[in-house]
C-alpha cells in the first residue's frame, strides 16, 4: 500500500486495522469483501457498472472471448515493473494478466463501481482492489507507478502523467471501428466513431504525453446465444435493456446450438512522456 494516498487530503497513508489512515485522521477501512473504498466524498458524474453487468463481464472473460487483449496486453509488460495499475480495471482481467507477466510487481486496480471492486479482491494475490473515480484525483503517489492500463475504459491523461515513474508506460486499448460490428448493432451496443484514436493522440499531446508504439489487435471469436446477451448486458447497453430484450436480440442471432462469429479489434497503444 505504500504508492497509496488520501483521496481526502493526498498525504502518505499507514495501514491500520485492515484499513488505512492518513496523519490528518481520514481513515478508510477494507470492505468484508476485500476492497478499499477511497471515494473522498467527492459526488459521482458517471454511472457505475452493477451486479448483473459484472457477472456477465466475468462470464465472457473466463469464456476467453478477450484472450487476445489480455495477451497483447501482457507482452508490453515490463517483467521487472513494480506497480502497476489498472485505471477503470473492471473485473481485475486484465490486470491479473499483467501481474503475471511481472513476477515481483504489486498492482492497483481502480474502478467506480462496489461490484468491480469485489471482482478485483478476488482477481490476484498482488492485486489490490479500491473503489475510486478515474475522473477525480486517484489516491496514487506521484511519479510511482511503471505501467498504468486503460481498457476499453474511460482516460484521465492529466492523471495518468502524474502517476506515472520516470520511464514508465501506459497502456491502451482502443476499440476500432470494425470491432464487434456484425453483432453491435442488433445487441444495441454502443458505435463506435472512427475518431477515437485521433482524440485520443489529442488527449495524450495536451497532458505531455506521446504514443511510442501502437498496433492492431485482433481476432475472430464464436459466441453463443448466451454469450452475445452477456457481451451486450455488460456494456452501456446493461443500463438501457432488460436481460429478456438482450436475451431475445441474441437468439436472433444465434439459435440453439448455433454459434455467431464476431472480430475483436482493437488498437494497443503505449504511450510515454513525450
Amino acid at each position: 500500500m505504500a504508492a497509496l494516498r488520501c483521496p481526502v487530503c493526498s498525504a502518505a497513508v499507514d495501514e491500520v486495522g485492515g484499513g488505512i489512515i492518513c496523519p490528518a485522521g481520514h481513515r478508510f477501512d477494507r470492505a468484508r469483501q476485500g476492497y478499499l473504498s477511497l471515494l473522498g466524498g467527492a459526488p459521482r458524474r458517471h454511472l457505475s457498472d452493477t451486479a448483473t453487468m459484472v457477472a456477465a463481464r466475468r462470464r465472457i472473460l473466463d469464456a476467453g472471448v478477450f484472450n487476445a487483449v489480455s495477451g497483447a496486453l501482457a507482452r508490453e509488460i515490463d517483467p521487472a515493473a513494480r506497480l502497476i495499475v489498472d485505471a477503470g480495471a473492471g473485473t481485475g482481467h486484465y490486470l491479473a494478466a499483467a501481474l503475471e507477466a511481472a513476477p515481483t510487481a504489486g498492482g492497483i486496480g481502480a474502478d467506480l463501481s462496489k461490484y468491480c471492486a469485489r471482482a478485483l479482491a478476488r482477481a490476484h494475490p498482488r492485486a489490490l482492489a479500491v473503489v475510486a473515480d478515474v475522473w477525480s484525483p486517484l489516491p496514487i503517489a506521484s511519479a510511482s507507478t511503471d505501467t498504468v492500463l486503460s481498457v476499453f475504459a474511460p482516460r484521465n491523461a492529466a492523471e495518468t502523467a502524474r502517476i506515472l515513474a520516470p520511464g514508465g508506460h501506459w497502456l491502451i486499448i482502443t476499440p476500432n471501428p470494425a470491432h464487434l460490428a456484425q453483432v453491435r448493432e442488433p445487441l444495441g451496443m454502443l458505435d463506435i466513431g472512427s475518431g477515437k484514436l485521433a482524440r485520443l493522440h489529442k488527449d495524450l499531446a495536451a497532458a505531455g504525453l506521446a504514443v511510442r508504439r501502437s498496433r492492431s489487435v485482433t481476432a475472430c471469436v464464436a459466441l453463443t446465444a448466451e454469450s452475445l446477451a452477456d457481451l451486450a448486458g455488460m456494456g452501456p447497453a446493461g443500463f438501457h435493456r432488460t436481460g429478456e430484450q438482450l436475451a431475445a436480440a441474441a437468439a436472433r442471432l444465434a439459435g440453439p446450438g448455433e454459434t455467431a462469429t464476431a472480430t475483436i479489434d482493437v488498437t494497443l497503444s503505449v504511450a510515454g512522456r513525450s
